[in-house]
């Protein structure tokens, strides 16, 4: 048996749910479920999934407050009035500043941007910049991917006489902004969709100021859509589609900079964006003034965008340093049997990278993290936190507003400020919520699985079709399929074997499978053994050739498994240091962490473990039932060794019983020290031979041996050659070797296959469970 690291919940959808009308397009069945669960039912819907289309873009004037804040921006650029665009440090409000210059710059206005500075300023408008804004003569501010919660700032706005549009999509609170215009798709009844990013908010304002739909700008617009992790459905997926397209061939030099920088050859994907442009352009905000990111997209000239692009590199570079010394400084504060959420802080840490290290913290201890740096002048606490996807960070986190300084965000994302004094109510406060509504398996990664599917399905059409559904993301995560199966190989790879390497195999086909960093599993994982993996579909292409593969994510074993290692010496066992395992051994292992038992141990010294190891044959069969019983192991480990084998031995017939007899019973009296080398001469009988017949006759009191000499009982009671105890001996000796060490595979497993029936009786409590 072998746990997966995650829950695994596999998508259903009604049994009578197909898609209605006629589609005039090929589809799989594969394919066709996939739409199925994302509830797409018609032929139309189908349509505009798989082949989006521009003409499905809303039109930016159902927008709430358009109209007013272009009418207002018109009236600045015909006045030249100075118009300022207040943005974010993130991918996201990089590109909404980016796209709005753009825009604005096309128009003729007398424009500039600001990005304020994450550590000195933090997130969103400050009173400061505001007010400086106005010295420089900045009449018309607006916010982009930030704003909806500058209720202060827009009042100082306001009694200066600046004109504050807010564009944002960030959740409101309870107050809005007194602002001039507020431009929002969730605050706007008759937009048909409210998920856009910030970079989406700030296009549909260009679009609406220019007049035409601005195709150029979708480049930008896919890189902060798809980094700030929105929902990639609907309308974002329209414009993420054609903003990967326009990427692609985008020769603008600061566009061609990051592509060369990232190493993207051919067609851009969304994984290039969320990986590796999303990630640099974050970077430069993390660790210092995020405008040298905004001068990347926006220079015109090629020997800048590489310079700058060159630049942003190092940086990102020197971000994926620090946050790996915060996450091993976070890591040790964490106490991992702790149910609660994990508030971590300290002085120094990198304010920029904190929502980077939460995120880890997350992933390895299925716990909402908050990671926050302490500045000792303020007495406060500021920095992100993520949270798990069974517990709302923004809903509870509201619910104790009043306990933090600053707090926005999302429901698995957020920023705050703390007063150090208030910490352990919003950690006390948080706890309770988790324990109210959660239990342990809650928090445990979840993985969604689209499906089932066989080996000999898969092959690179089908790839290529259900890639038909990129590009992918929130709200359309790439599928994730289930296979399950008995691996014809498998094999560590990596230079420090930390990866694994399947490969399948039905019908002729050949499926590999790659598992990063899921090395160590190689050795718990034993022959003959269906195994389940769930992991996305691609193709490897290597010199020319090209073969599906499932990149895996997570595996499972469902029935018990035995390992042989019969006959083997120095079995590696360091993969079971953090599991609970016990040892039969007439020896202590090597290894500190594995207690050892024998047979004879007394019922307090046995404890139920999930892992057995078998270093010592058994006296009698019926002792190791009685063991496995009592452990209820889900894995056992053979590794009998034996030196005198009785199996090997020549076990002696009636008739060499018969005859050694008469032997004695004519001589009446045998020195055996003299005449043993003479009767193994005659009849070809191994010393031991003769003696275990001789143990034979003795114990049945038919001779009595007298320092080596054999006196014949002359008036012995009748007895069977199998009724003395050392007969029997040898019978059970033979037959715990044949059965649990000359038998091949199938027969061992066989063999213990009946007395393991303490795992149906869980499975059936935990199915009743389960079902009530």
């Amino acid at each position: 048996m072998l746990h997966s690291k995650a829950n695994w919940k596999t998508l259903t959808i009604e049994s009578d749910a197909k898609l209605i009308n006629d589609i005039p397009f090929k589809l799989s069945p594969v394919v066709e479920k996939l739409l199925l669960q994302r509830g797409i039912r018609s032929s139309r819907e189908a349509e505009k999934f798989l082949f989006p289309s521009l003409d499905d873009v809303h039109p930016p004037e159902k927008i709430q407050w358009m109209d007013k804040a272009a009418t207002r921006v018109r009236e600045a650029i015909e006045q030249n009035e100075k118009i300022l665009v207040y943005g974010d440090y993130d991918a996201d409000g990089v590109t909404s500043t980016a796209v709005l210059i753009k825009a604005l710059e096309e128009l003729g206005a007398n424009c500039s941007y600001y990005i304020p500075n994450r550590f000195t300023e933090g997130y969103g408008p400050n009173e400061e910049a505001f007010r400086q804004a106005y010295a420089n003569g900045f009449t018309v501010i607006i916010t982009v991917d930030n704003g909806i919660t500058a209720v202060h700032e827009a009042n100082v706005a306001k009694a200066l006489g600046v004109d504050l549009i807010i564009t944002d999509h960030h959740e409101a609170q309870n107050e809005l902004p007194d602002a001039y215009a507020i431009i929002h798709p969730a605050l706007s009844e008759n937009y048909p969709f409210k998920e856009l990013a910030g970079v989406g908010v700030a296009f549909k304002f260009a679009q609406y100021l220019l007049g035409f739909f601005p195709k150029h700008l979708l480049g930008f617009v896919a890189i902060g859509t798809i980094a700030d992790l929105v929902s990639l459905t609907d309308e974002n997926r329209v414009l993420s589609y054609y903003g990967l397209k326009e990427l692609t061939i985008s020769n603008t030099p600061g566009i061609s900079a990051l592509k060369q920088i990232c190493k993207i050859e051919g067609n851009v994907t969304e994984e290039d964006v969320g990986f590796k442009m999303g990630p640099r352009l974050n970077a430069v905000g993390r660790l210092q003034d995020a405008g040298l990111a905004v001068e990347l997209l926006l220079t015109e000239f090629q020997e800048e965008a590489q310079e700058l692009a060159e630049e942003i590199d190092q940086l990102n570079q020197e971000r994926q340093r620090i946050v790996e010394v915060i996450r091993k400084e976070a890591e040790k504060m964490v106490d991992p049997s702790k149910f609660g959420v994990m508030i971590v802080y300290k002085e120094n840490w990198n304010e920029g990278v904190l929502g980077i290290v939460a995120s880890r913290l997350v992933k390895q201890f299925d716990r909402p993290a908050i990671v926050l740096n302490f500045n000792p002048e303020t007495n406060e606490l500021k920095g992100s936190a993520r949270s798990i996807p069974a517990f709302d960070l923004f809903t509870n986190c509201m619910k104790v507003r009043h306990l933090f300084s600053k707090f926005g965000g999302h429901a698995q994302a957020a920023g705050m400020t703390i007063p150090l004094e208030n910490v352990e109510k919003i950690q006390e406060a948080l706890d309770g919520y988790m324990k109210e509504q959660l239990t342990e398996e809650d928090c445990k990664e979840e993985i969604i699985i689209s499906g089932e599917v066989e080996i000999a399905e898969i092959n690179e059409g089908l790839i290529d079709e259900i890639n038909r559904l990129a590009p992918y993301g929130m709200g359309n995560p790439k599928p994730v399929f289930k296979i399950e199966h008995i691996p014809a190989e498998g094999r560590q790879i990596g230079s420090k074997k930390n990866h694994l390497k399947l490969q399948f195999r039905e019908d002729g086909k050949l499926l590999d499978g790659i598992g990063f960093g899921f090395g160590n599993l190689y050795y718990a994982i034993s022959p003959n053994t269906p195994l389940q993996v769930v992991g996305e579909l691609g193709i490897n292409e290597w010199n020319g050739n090209r073969k599906p593969q499932i990149m895996i994510q997570d595996m499972r074993i469902e029935e018990w498994q035995l390992f042989d290692y019969r006959g083997r010496k120095n079995v590696d066992f360091s993969f079971l240091a953090n599991e609970e395992v016990i040892a039969v051994s007439e020896n202590p292992l090597e290894y500190s962490f594995i207690p050892t038992i024998s047979y004879e141990a007394k019922d307090q010294e046995l404890q139920k473990v999930p892992h057995l190891i078998l270093c010592t044959l058994p006296a009698r069969l019926n002792d190791l039932i009685q063991l496995i019983q009592k452990i209820q192991p889900v894995n056992i480990y053979a590794c009998f060794q034996l030196n005198d084998s009785a199996y090997l031995k020549t076990f002696p017939t009636r008739e060499d019983f018969v005859w050694l007899y008469a032997l004695f019973h004519k001589r009446k009296t045998i020195d055996m020290k003299r005449e043993i080398q003479s009767i193994m001469k005659v009849k070809s009988w191994s010393k031991e031979h003769i003696v275990f017949m001789l143990r034979v006759f003795s114990e049945l009191e038919f001779v009595r041996m007298d320092n080596g000499v054999v006196h014949v009982n002359p008036t012995p009671e009748k007895k069977d050659l199998e009724a003395a105890d050392v007969y029997q001996e040898r019978l059970r000796q033979l037959e715990i070797e044949q059965q649990l060490y000359y038998s091949n595979y199938e027969e061992f497993k066989n063999w213990f296959t009946p007395y393991i029936n303490y795992l149906e009786t869980e499975k059936s409590k935990e199915e009743m469970i389960n079902g009530l």
